[in-house]
């Protein structure tokens, strides 16, 4: 893996989108071909795994998000402003209270790799607010790009339900024409006021954005390796199985010792029934025993 930052500027593309296209080549291609994402576009995912990378993505877009309202108004950052387009915080919002109900913000958890990327877009949306360019380009370009495709396979690994539930992420409504509006973003991003010296750190800044989502994705494979020897992957497609065939009903799965309560409820007319015969037959010997002493 090459490191971010030395990658060669010789012959750079005078429009700022070739130039990350060409200039994160590689790094773009070892994120899609890191062994989480393979087994992702394999179907290979649990709803554990996915719910681990929504959660990752949930914080990850808070901080984007966050840092472009920051700085909506910079000349250089401004125009490939999109929130209503491209925002997907609303999204997974949706998505985790599907997946983990009305308390998810106490049940997810942000990993260290994702911490490592949350932490660097609070960097540059504070510090270098015109290399959020990069930022915005790696994550809302490439979701508009694979969404669609991920989306089908998410729903059919994991039976999720054709209305759209559990994969809001995946879903753009405020883009009528995903290929149209690319173009319309990679002439924004061509038209962006800067010297070359910008530019230059904002592809070596959309290389950073790469690496930093490869460290998320291999953190989120050893997670994923851990829950399977475990056995988390089966508990949990069997909850999201229950969760889809039977939305009106509540979704958490019954704790062992409801179950057990249950169980104990429907035996209580015979239990009853067998401890008042024992108690009438001891009486029964404590008379025969009084009058068989008088």
């Amino acid at each position: 893996m090459k490191p971010a930052g030395t990658h060669s500027s010789e012959s750079m593309p005078e429009d700022l989108s070739e130039a990350l296209k060409k200039s994160t080549k590689d790094v773009h291609e070892q994120a899609e071909t890191t062994e989480f994402m393979k087994n992702f576009q394999k179907g290979q995912v649990s709803l554990r795994e996915f719910k681990m990378y929504m959660s990752s993505l949930y914080y990850i877009y808070s901080a984007l998000e966050k840092e472009s309202e920051r700085n909506k108004d910079n000349p250089v950052y401004a125009p490939v402003y999109f929130p209503a387009e491209l925002n997907r915080k609303h999204a997974l919002e949706q998505d985790l209270e599907y997946f983990y109900g009305p308390t998810w913000r106490q049940e997810i958890q942000c990993y260290d790799a994702t911490q490592k990327y949350v932490v660097r877009l609070q960097h540059v949306g504070q510090h270098e607010p015109e290399l959020l360019v990069a930022h915005a380009y790696t994550r809302y370009l490439g979701d508009l790009s694979g969404g669609q495709v991920l989306k089908k396979i998410a729903q059919k690994a994991l039976h999720l339900p054709s209305t759209g539930d559990g994969v809001a992420f995946f879903t753009f409504p405020g883009v009528s024409n995903i290929t149209k509006f690319k173009q319309l973003y990679r002439a924004r991003m061509n038209a962006l006021p800067m010297d070359s010296a910008t530019k230059q750190r904002i592809v070596e800044e959309a290389r950073n954005s790469f690496l930093i989502n490869i460290q998320v994705f291999e953190e989120l494979q050893k997670l994923a390796s851990q829950g399977r020897e475990n056995g988390h992957p089966m508990q949990q497609q069997t909850e999201l199985r229950a969760r889809g065939t039977n939305q009106a009903h509540s979704t958490v799965p019954m704790k062992e010792s409801e179950r057990v309560q249950m169980k104990h409820s429907n035996i209580l007319p015979s239990t009853s029934l067998i401890r008042w015969l024992l108690i009438l037959g001891f009486l029964a010997i404590t008379v025969a025993v009084g009058l068989y002493a008088m």
